[in-house]
């Protein structure tokens, strides 16, 4: 029997132990589920970063920390992990993203707030572009990225996608490395950032980035806060460049009260549940990461250390 040590927030277990109980046994693996194992005997972590855990140091047997979160910036750089990381990868992660993407950008795009909150009488009866007139962008073509702007894509948005690295979508233009940012941004009329926490991403929409866009853009930010300037944003909002943000993630969680995003008429604040991590689903990936560390199969997942992700 192998021990599993759950190392998430406390306040997790409860929703988490009978469905990874459940689906470790499912996968065939006989294994001991518990938060408080002897460090010297722990097999698997099964971890999140906001866990009291952060030296890994005594866990001298274990073969892999096994994330449940997508996001592992808040991991990666900690010194005292020296074996493999996986991050969440899971279909109900990318379904939940997928959704509220969706949704915020065909509010946006069919203008829904003028209409539900115009005064009465006002008859403005003009129809939105259709959405293959419509030029949306996707920064970040990773798992949750690509699913979205293939969904996208299906409701007939002119979609192009931006990553560090060359990628290929059916239906989809993909762009890559500094020259295709700037295309990317060019002239779009929705954003949405899906890309990692990295130092090399921090600021990805700024002052500079933000005057490519089309005059009213929306911005969609379901991603990470350090991705969009702050100030920056705050200034092309109030110039008119930008239309609105849609924020679900900021640098400081919760968002502070006297933070101006609450109180300004063009951004909509929403708590950071653009993709919930659901242990229904998120169990099944963890097992199955479990039942391939035992059978001597590559981990699914796993996280790039020199990339961040």
């Amino acid at each position: 029997m192998i021990n599993v040590l759950f190392a998430a927030h406390p306040d997790r277990w409860a929703s988490y132990e009978t469905p990874l109980k459940q689906a470790i046994a499912n996968a065939g693996v006989e294994a001991n589920l518990a938060t408080d194992i002897p460090p010297a005997d722990v097999d698997y972590i099964v971890y999140a970063p906001n866990s009291p855990l952060q030296d890994f140091t005594p866990y001298t047997r274990a073969k892999a920390v096994l994330n449940l979160w997508a996001g592992v910036e808040k991991i990666v750089g900690n010194e005292t992990l020296k074996i493999p990381l996986t991050r969440m990868v899971d279909p109900g992660l990318s379904q939940g993203m997928c959704e509220w993407v969706t949704g915020h950008t065909l509010r946006h795009h069919l203008g829904i707030d003028a209409h539900i909150n115009c005064a009465p009488g006002v008859w403005n009866n003009v129809p939105p572009p259709l959405a293959w007139d419509r030029k949306v962008t996707v920064l970040g073509l990773g798992e949750l990225g690509t699913a979205c702007a293939q969904m996208l894509a299906l409701a007939g948005f002119d979609v192009t996608g931006w990553s560090r690295s060359p990628k290929n979508l059916d239906g989809i233009r993909c762009l890559s490395g500094e020259e295709g940012l700037t295309k990317a941004l060019t002239g779009a009329e929705i954003v949405v950032l899906l890309l990692p926490d990295t130092p090399a991403t921090e600021n990805t929409l700024n002052a500079e980035t933000l005057g490519l866009l089309a005059k009213g853009a929306c911005i969609i930010n379901p991603g990470r806060g350090p991705l969009i300037d702050d100030d920056a944003l705050l200034a092309a909002l109030d110039t008119g460049q930008v239309g609105h943000a849609t924020l679900d993630v900021f640098r400081v969680e919760p968002l502070p009260e006297a933070h101006p995003f609450w109180h300004h008429p063009r951004v909509t604040v929403t708590p950071h549940v653009a993709a919930e991590t659901r242990p229904k689903y998120s169990a099944l990936t963890i097992a199955e990461n479990i039942r391939r560390g035992e059978a001597g199969a590559p981990l699914l997942h796993l996280v790039d250390r020199s990339a961040g992700y």
